[in-house]
C-alpha cells in the first residue's frame, strides 16, 4: 500500500505538486466513513489516494483514462452508470455495505457528479447522502496568477501538458466540520445534501447553483454543433429534472431537434425555422403553437422555452391518453396503421392550407421506422419527441369530447 501511495505522491510532483497546504484533519473513519469533496481537475483523486487511501466511486468512462483510471482501480473502485437505474441502486448499496463495516477504507465520493471550474457548487447526486452516515466535506483550491487547473473546456492532453510545463503548481485542501444526519429531525437524502453543499460553498465563497452533469451534456451537444456559445443553453438541469422528472437525455434529444432549427448566434430561433423542422406550414395553429413558447412575444424562442414548453405538455396527465385518441381519430378505416391520406383528411379541418407537400413532410415525420404506414406506436413515439405537434389534433378531439357530452347530457334530460 505504501508504494502504490508513494507513486501517487511521485505523479503530484511531476505534475508541479511539490508541497500541498493543507487545513484541518480528516476525521477518522469510524465518526465520519464517507468523504465529499469539490471536483475541479483530475488531481484529486490522485491526491486523496495518496492522503488517504479510500475506496472512490466513479463513472464507468474513468476506467480508461491515463494515470486517473490505474489509480481508482487500486483504490477498489465502484464504478456507477449514471444513466442505469439498476447500477446506481447497486452503488447505493455497495456505499452502505462498505460505511457500515470499518473492515473498509472510508468512501469518497465527488457529489458533483463531474469537475467545474471552481467558481460554483452545482447540484449534489444523492449518492453518498441517501446511506444516512455522517460525511466530511473537503474543498479543494488551485490558485493561480496565469494558468487555471481546472478540467473544463479543454482537453486532458493539452491539461496535463499545461501542468507538466509549469515550475510550479499549488493547490490547497481544507477538511471541514463533519455534517452528521440531524438526530431530532426526520431528515432525508436531499437534506443531508443540501446541507453539505451549503458547508462546502460557504467554506469556498462561492455561489450553488441548480446545475448538474445534464448541462454538461447540453453543453457538449451544442459544442458539437458548432455554436459559438454553447453556454447558452444550459439549463439548470437539476431543476428542470426535480420539477418535471425529465430526464438529461430526454433534454439532450430536445436540444438535438432546437439546433436543427438552426439558432442564431444568440441562441434564439425565428418563426420560420420553428415551422421548418416541424414541417409546418404557416397559418393560424402554428402561430399560436409557437407563441405557445414565445413567452416574451419577441418573435424569436430559446431552448429554454422550447424545453420548458415542450416538457409542460410531455408532463400532462392526459398526454398519452390524446396521442391514443387522436391515433384512432385519425384511423378511420380502423386498421392497425395510419395511411398518409388519412394523415391528410385528419388535418385538413385544422390546417385548410396544407398542400400535397405539407401533408407529406408530415407523414414523413410521423412515419419513424420509415416502413410507409404510421403505426400507433410510431404516432405516439413521435407526439413524444414532438410534444408540440399534439396541437394539430387537439381542436378535432375536443371538439369530439364536448359532442360526446353533450349527447350524454342529452340522454340524461330525456
Amino acid at each position: 500500500m505504501w508504494v502504490t501511495r508513494l507513486c501517487s505522491r511521485c505523479i503530484l510532483f511531476s505534475f508541479g505538486y511539490h508541497w500541498i497546504r493543507r487545513k484541518g484533519r480528516p476525521a477518522p473513519r469510524e465518526i465520519a466513513p464517507i468523504i465529499v469533496s469539490n471536483h475541479v481537475s483530475y488531481i484529486e483523486p490522485i491526491f486523496f489516494f495518496y492522503e488517504l487511501f479510500p475506496t472512490i466511486v466513479a463513472s464507468e468512462a474513468h476506467d480508461s483514462m491515463p494515470f486517473v483510471g490505474t489509480i481508482i482501480r487500486a483504490m477498489q473502485v465502484i464504478y456507477v452508470n449514471r444513466f442505469s437505474h439498476s447500477s446506481r441502486k447497486h452503488a447505493v448499496n455497495e456505499i452502505k455495505r462498505k460505511a457500515s463495516c470499518d473492515q473498509f477504507p472510508r468512501l469518497l465520493l465527488f457529489p458533483e457528479g463531474t469537475t467545474t471550474n471552481g467558481r460554483a457548487i452545482i447540484s449534489f447526486q444523492l449518492g453518498a447522502f441517501i446511506p444516512g452516515y455522517p460525511i466530511q466535506p473537503v474543498i479543494v483550491r488551485y490558485p493561480h496568477v496565469h494558468f487555471d487547473q481546472s478540467w473544463g473546456n479543454i482537453s486532458l492532453a493539452k491539461l496535463m501538458f499545461r501542468m507538466f510545463t509549469q515550475f510550479h503548481n499549488f493547490m490547497e485542501v481544507e477538511y471541514l466540520p463533519v455534517v452528521s444526519p440531524l438526530e431530532n429531525v426526520k431528515e432525508n437524502a436531499v437534506q443531508l445534501a443540501q446541507r453539505t453543499s451549503h458547508a462546502i460553498a460557504t467554506a469556498l465563497n462561492v455561489v450553488q447553483t441548480s446545475h448538474s452533469y445534464g448541462d454538461l451534456m447540453l453543453l457538449t451537444k451544442a459544442s458539437e454543433f458548432k455554436q459559438d456559445k454553447p453556454s447558452l443553453y444550459m439549463v439548470e438541469m437539476a431543476w428542470i429534472e426535480s420539477s418535471f422528472r425529465l430526464s438529461t437525455l430526454a433534454a439532450v434529444d430536445l436540444l438535438d431537434k432546437f439546433l436543427s432549427m438552426n439558432p442564431d448566434s444568440s441562441g434564439h430561433v425565428t418563426f420560420h425555422d420553428f415551422l421548418r423542422i416541424l414541417r409546418l406550414k404557416p397559418c393560424a395553429l402554428s402561430e399560436k403553437i409557437f407563441q405557445f413558447i414565445d413567452v416574451q412575444k419577441s418573435g424569436k424562442i430559446t431552448f429554454k422555452q422550447f424545453l420548458l414548453g415542450s416538457t409542460h405538455i410531455l408532463r400532462q396527465p392526459l398526454f398519452r391518453h390524446f396521442c391514443e385518441l387522436a391515433f384512432v381519430r385519425c384511423n378511420v378505416e380502423g386498421r392497425e396503421y395510419i395511411l398518409e391520406q388519412e394523415l391528410g383528411d385528419a388535418l385538413a379541418l385544422v390546417m385548410p392550407n396544407l398542400d400535397v407537400d405539407g401533408i407529406h413532410g408530415l407523414f414523413t415525420l410521423f412515419d419513424t421506422d420509415g416502413d410507409g404506414r404510421i403505426s400507433k406506436d410510431d404516432f405516439v413515439t413521435c407526439l413524444r419527441q414532438n410534444p408540440l405537434l399534439i396541437a394539430l389534433f387537439l381542436p378535432q378531439l375536443l371538439r369530439r369530447e364536448l359532442a360526446a357530452a353533450e349527447a350524454q347530457e342529452g340522454m340524461h334530460d330525456g
